[in-house]
């Protein structure tokens, strides 16, 4: 077998906390919330007295860690572990190196602000790292769906009872403790994992990102040229879930705020918003590792999601995830030693016929199929996208070659597409 260089991958379990363990995490996690707030609340007092400059983040750490139990107002700090709180100092830290080199013009991606004050949130998490010397148990006795039970012992914290689904393929370099809002438990092990390389793929592959449908897949083998398409359609998993969120959201506004039944009633809906986010990502995760296991090269086009998350397609944007999408591809790309390329945000992929390279001019949503003025043909929107993106990014014939056949059966609409998911384009 042959390994890559490393990949830090993150192994997630249901936890099962005793009643005594989960009030200590509640404690744990409400102390890593202070201590990062008051390393902000310290930074902006040295700031306001001209001593930001003299006074380094790492010391700004010792004050409202290790300092600040001395004191009679923090000395409850000194009741949970040590590790989180200097973990949560140190995120508050990270997050003024990366202001500082946003600002200077270092740091790649968009403008990063001061950082805030954390507010109570009904996620919550601490992170153990390896200098805890937590440890692993396997309790040998068999959970739910033939998994095993394993424990993780923390300090202060104790044997914290989880479903081993899968087995950790080393030992992981840290636990993170997770409380999601619907008051599930997880912990989060990150392991340094050694990727394999995969097997041997020749297939390119273009993608053509939308709402009605979540994907066009064009995908051509330069060796054979024998060329595949099909669409993947959209889920909406919110979409179908919103009746019942919606009957979940007004029973939570009739409840009185603060009462146990509001509590209640918070806890369903977060659960409902948990199936949604799981289908999604399940979903997503399972296309992704299919187009990355069966291609060689994938070829997206740059969306801007930030600007079309604010237009009145926000929600239905927001429902199809496709930057999740995005992300998991480029992930699963990178473990498994693909390539993932880009094209230009600007390319008329969608105007342009790709049989003949007539320019069409915009067309609006609801135009699905349109015929091209120039060669008469009858071009399928969503595919002729996809195989222009190939085209941009130089991986189909071009124009003055001999590929318009090809490109002709790729992109054209024949019949009833909508009900055709994978279509042979081969001869």
């Amino acid at each position: 077998m042959v390994y890559l260089a490393m990949a830090v991958k993150r192994y997630r379990y249901r936890a099962y906390p005793t009643g005594e363990q989960a009030r200590m995490l509640a404690r744990t996690f409400g102390c890593c919330r202070v201590v990062f707030n008051d390393f902000i609340a310290e930074r902006d007092r040295l700031y306001q007295a001209g001593l930001h400059r003299d006074v380094s983040l790492t010391e700004t750490a010792r004050l409202v860690t290790t300092i600040a139990k001395t004191t009679p107002e923090r000395a409850w700090l000194a009741e949970v572990s040590a590790a989180p709180l200097q973990q949560a100092a140190a995120d508050a830290a990270r997050a003024y190196r990366n202001f500082f080199a946003s600002f200077a013009g270092k740091r790649r991606g968009p403008k990063m602000g001061l950082p805030s004050r954390k507010r109570r949130s009904h996620r919550q998490a601490a992170r153990f790292t390896a200098n805890t010397r937590f440890k692993i148990l396997d309790t040998g006795r068999m959970g739910r769906g033939g998994s095993k039970w394993g424990k993780v012992r923390l300090p202060k914290i104790g044997d914290l009872k989880f479903i081993r689904s899968r087995d950790l393929p080393s030992n992981p370099t840290s636990v993170t403790t997770i409380c999601e809002p619907d008051g599930t438990y997880w912990v989060s092990f990150v392991i340094d994992e050694p990727a394999v390389a995969p097997t041997p793929a020749t297939r390119v592959a273009a993608l053509d990102l939308g709402l009605t449908d979540l994907a066009a897949v064009v995908s051509v083998d330069p060796g054979t040229g024998d060329a595949v398409r099909e669409k993947i359609p959209n889920l909406r998993p919110m979409k179908a879930a919103a009746r019942r969120l919606a009957r979940r959201q007004r029973s939570l506004a009739r409840k009185q705020k603060g009462s146990a039944n509001s509590a209640k009633a918070r806890v369903r809906v977060a659960r409902a918003h948990r199936k949604v986010r799981d289908l999604r990502a399940d979903h997503h995760h399972k296309l992704a590792a299919r187009l990355i296991r069966d291609h060689d090269l994938l070829v997206l086009e740059t969306l801007a999601l930030v600007g079309l998350g604010r237009t009145r397609l926000a929600k239905s944007m927001h429902d199809a995830g496709l930057g999740i999408l995005i992300r998991f591809i480029k992930e699963k790309a990178e473990n498994q030693g693909r390539t993932v390329a880009r094209i230009g945000r600007w390319e008329p992929t969608t105007q342009t016929c790709s049989v003949c390279g007539k320019p069409g001019g915009k067309k609006p949503l609801h135009i699905r199929e349109w015929t091209c003025e120039g060669c008469s043909t009858r071009l399928d929107r969503d595919y002729n996208a996809a195989v222009n993106i190939l085209v941009a990014a130089g991986l189909a014939e071009t124009l003055n070659a001999c590929g318009p056949d090809i490109r002709h059966r790729l992109a054209g609409a024949v019949g009833n597409e909508s009900g055709t998911r994978r279509t042979e384009a081969t001869d």
